[in-house]
């Protein structure tokens, strides 16, 4: 088992999270907490190397997105204990965000295997996106995220607001190309990002498809500028779009664009950065692809 001990409950959960699993019969030969990603990457390279076939991996999403590329390809299967701010990944799954759940689903052993997406190769398990959720990525520090907790998601993205501006963007999606002045642009392939919102009513982690909406700038299709009215109204469409993403009915929203693909390439004009699971991981243009069934996770087991 290896903790995160700077995800918003690690440094608790740990002891806990060892107590717990013993509780359960799950036999821990080893046991790690780290503080920074290089220290996590080395002790995963280790573990690998050594043949470990189980790991357990305590964090928020951008821990286990990081140990991702660690795991594929390889005949390790990950458990997951939900100990960030999002934990996007974990709901996605269906394992609730508590740790004595997370621990049964665990020691109850049913292995899934699950897609990873790749953003100019670099994995990914929720979601990757440019404009406002980036911006908003870049403000989530972690010690906002410690102290607010959930609140964090939409403190940043009040902050950023004022300085929200569109760009316009061209997708490559399989057969398809698309151009439109975007506000926003989220690539998933789960079910949820940013706490909770959810990327497509239909998405799944093991469909083999990218689901993609993008969230159109009215202010552009009326000819504004985007200060003044223009602004106004992309705030006012973002606000309504943020409400209804809570349960997936944005992809009814006229102003928003959803589509799937395997394949994706993004340009985009200015140039954006892009943040896939919380973290900034390059600059447009970049292509996302999906790798199916890459990934062994334990999961609940299916309903009978």
């Amino acid at each position: 088992m290896v903790v995160n001990t700077q995800s918003r409950s690690g440094r608790e959960a740990f002891e806990r999270a060892k107590a717990v699993l013993e509780e359960r019969g799950v036999d821990l030969v080893e046991s790690h907490t780290v503080s920074r990603s290089g220290r996590l990457r080395r002790v995963l390279e280790q573990l690998v190397a050594r043949g470990t076939r189980r790991i357990l991996i305590g964090g928020g999403d951008g821990t286990l997105s990081g140990a991702v590329a660690h795991l594929l390809g390889r005949e390790v299967t990950l458990g997951v204990l939900p100990l960030g701010t999002g934990n996007d990944f974990a709901r996605s799954l269906g394992i609730p965000p508590d740790v004595e759940a997370a621990c049964d689903v665990i020691a109850r052993g049913y292995v899934a295997r699950v897609d990873v997406g790749l953003a100019n190769g670099r994995p990914f398990l929720n979601a990757a996106s440019l404009g406002l959720a980036t911006a908003i990525a870049r403000r989530l520090t972690k010690e906002l995220k410690q102290r607010a907790g959930k609140l964090a998601y939409p403190m940043a993205a009040a902050a950023e607001v004022k300085d929200l501006k569109h760009f316009r963007v061209r997708l490559w999606a399989d057969s398809q190309e698309l151009e439109l002045d975007a506000l926003q642009l989220v690539v998933g392939n789960g079910r949820y990002h940013g706490a909770g919102n959810v990327v497509a009513p239909d998405a799944t982690l093991d469909d083999r498809r990218l689901h993609v909406y993008a969230v159109s700038a009215p202010s552009a299709a009326a000819g504004r500028d985007g200060t003044g009215l223009g602004q106004l109204q992309d705030v006012a469409t973002l606000a309504r779009v943020a409400l209804a993403v809570r349960t997936g009915e944005h992809v009814e929203h006229p102003s928003v664009t959803s589509l799937r693909a395997a394949r994706l390439y993004v340009e985009a004009n200015p140039v954006q950065e892009v943040n896939a699971d919380g973290e900034l991981v390059g600059m447009t243009p970049m292509r996302f692809e999906v790798a199916p069934a890459a990934l062994r996770v334990y999961a609940p087991g299916p309903t009978t």
